[in-house]
């Protein structure tokens, strides 16, 4: 990784609290990142520590969940001081849940992102739809107008069989069903690009593993985690490497990162 690089990681911590208290400082240190993206930090503004506030060298974003307590929310840590924060894309059915960073550099835009989970009903199911829906519109007005985009979080569904360890039995799965699927094939159509899948199309590896049956243990995953780019950022030769780093634990999810070089 060349001095001018920028790394980027992101992780759903499942917790900011409870994940504190299971080295993530420690982890934060190891990874070095220079942009941090969580997600799912379930804390409200009065519970960040002054510790989580101030972490040595970083600037810290958090955007918090208003329609209930313990749920949702996100942060980002950054070493690059931004240009802008916005804390949302103007929707409040998704505003009020925390779900997005919007930070403007340079030479980029990057995006902390908290897609939703479908599992809790048909009427979570559409809201999850209807959210990448408009989340795309909004920024096909950036990618338009020709802006950089990076586009990370916890996406909440793999993408296709290479992205799960037990495809058939999860088919009418939320986080694996058609519809959800087809969110992402749409995506990708209209100049979205999976990094970690570009640069390693045929590496089996996961981001998410549930708590029971010992999963984690027996590697039967999920990736849920991704790093979106536009092309822009990979035809250019600025995407020099993604990864997913299965040794850092502490959530049920599993780091992510990107390797972004610098403008020509």
């Amino acid at each position: 990784m060349a001095e001018s690089d920028i790394k980027f990681v992101s992780w759903n911590v499942n917790g900011l609290r409870a994940v504190w208290k299971k080295e993530f400082v420690d982890s934060f240190r190891r990874m070095n990142p220079d942009i941090l993206a969580v997600q799912e930090t379930k804390i409200q503004d009065h519970q960040l520590t002054d510790e989580m506030r101030n972490m040595p060298g970083y600037e810290a974003y958090w955007s918090h969940a208003s329609v209930k307590k313990g749920y949702s929310g996100v942060g980002v840590y950054t070493r690059i001081p931004p240009l802008e924060v916005k804390f949302g894309m103007g929707i409040p059915e998704y505003d009020e849940e925390g779900r997005i960073l919007e930070l403007h550099f340079d030479d980029f835009i990057f995006f902390n992102i908290y897609f939703p989970n479908g599992g809790m009903g048909e009427d979570r199911l559409r809201y999850k739809l209807d959210f990448y829906k408009d989340f795309f519109a909004y920024l096909d007005e950036y990618k338009t107008a020709g802006k950089s985009l990076i586009i990370t979080g916890d996406y909440n569904t793999a993408h296709n069989e290479i992205d799960l360890k037990n495809p058939e039995s999860n088919e009418n799965t939320s986080g694996f069903m058609r519809v959800e699927r087809d969110c992402l094939d749409r995506i990708v159509a209209d100049g979205y690009v999976d990094t970690f899948r570009r640069l390693y199309p045929d590496t089996i590896r996961y981001s998410w593993w549930t708590y029971r049956f010992k999963a984690r243990e027996r590697n039967v995953g999920w990736r849920l985690d991704y790093f979106f780019s536009t092309t822009d950022l990979v035809e250019s030769g600025r995407i020099q490497d993604a990864f997913i780093d299965n040794d850092i634990f502490g959530s049920d999810h599993c780091p992510v990162g990107l390797i972004l070089g610098p403008e020509c």
